[in-house]
């Protein structure tokens, strides 16, 4: 088991969303008592401002490399933090954010819509991200034969991928593959050098209507097995090929 996921990929983050049914309140003085509520016990999170679509936004120094960001949107909340030097360092924010919506937003088990929690890595290449993706992931599947024809190039081989974790499919497992190059870098050969590619997993819980939902509790759990599935499946299946064939193309 990996001790550092940041040692696989150029950049590593945790992600958590709680997504809510009703509109989140948006009055300067709740809006600013929540986030300094947050800065409190996370000092460095000192940048406050607006986005011009709306949403409320608290962050760290992005230039660091490494830091906290937090997000107030109309339906939910998003929390990250992008290379980490510990998992539990992004515990500790996610776990903090579900304590005071609570009290601060007026966030109510009946509210919530779904918990989503994500692990993602993204991976500096200046080049054709879907020719990566073809070649690790799908050379030798059916996909792989759609590139047998003279001139034919990989374009959008970024799928998504969704499978249930249960039954009642109120728990779920979201595999998505992204490529930042569009058909103008790929006509042109024109990379910019700072795109990355990326692998996202992502785990979304749904509350069950006959249980109280406990957003820590379910938190927790996501987290567990969203650690057990990239230890187990994402790393030796789909990042090592990746890493491994973004190292070839570097040495051509």
């Amino acid at each position: 088991m990996p001790t550092s996921y940041g040692s696989l990929c150029d950049d590593f983050f945790v992600n958590m969303t709680l997504n809510t049914e009703l509109e989140l309140p948006t009055e300067r003085e709740t809006i600013l008592n929540f986030f300094e509520l947050v800065q409190k016990k996370f000092p460095t999170m000192n940048t406050f401002y607006q986005q011009a679509t709306g949403e409320f936004c608290l962050d760290e120094d992005r230039e660091a490399g490494s830091y906290r960001w937090i997000s107030v949107e109309v339906d939910r909340i998003c929390v990250g933090y992008v290379n980490p030097p510990e998992l539990e360092m992004a515990d500790q924010l996610h776990r903090y954010v579900l304590e005071i919506a609570t009290y601060a937003l007026g966030v109510s088990s009946l509210d919530i819509d779904a918990l989503d929690v994500m692990m993602g890595m993204d991976f500096d290449y200046q080049g054709n991200h879907d020719e990566i993706f073809a070649q690790a992931l799908f050379a030798d599947s059916p996909f792989g034969t759609l590139l047998d024809w003279d001139g034919t190039k990989p374009l959008g081989y970024d799928p998504s991928i969704l499978v249930s974790l249960g039954d009642d499919c109120r728990s779920q497992a979201k595999l998505s593959l992204e490529s930042r190059t569009g058909a103008y870098q790929l006509r042109t050969r024109k990379y910019k050098e700072e795109e990355q590619l990326g692998i996202y997993l992502s785990i979304r819980q749904y509350p069950d209507p006959l249980v109280k939902f406990l957003s820590i509790d379910s938190y927790n759990r996501q987290r567990q097995v969203c650690e057990e599935l990239m230890n187990d499946k994402i790393i030796p299946n789909f990042v090592t090929p990746i890493s491994e064939t973004i190292a070839q193309h570097r040495h051509q």
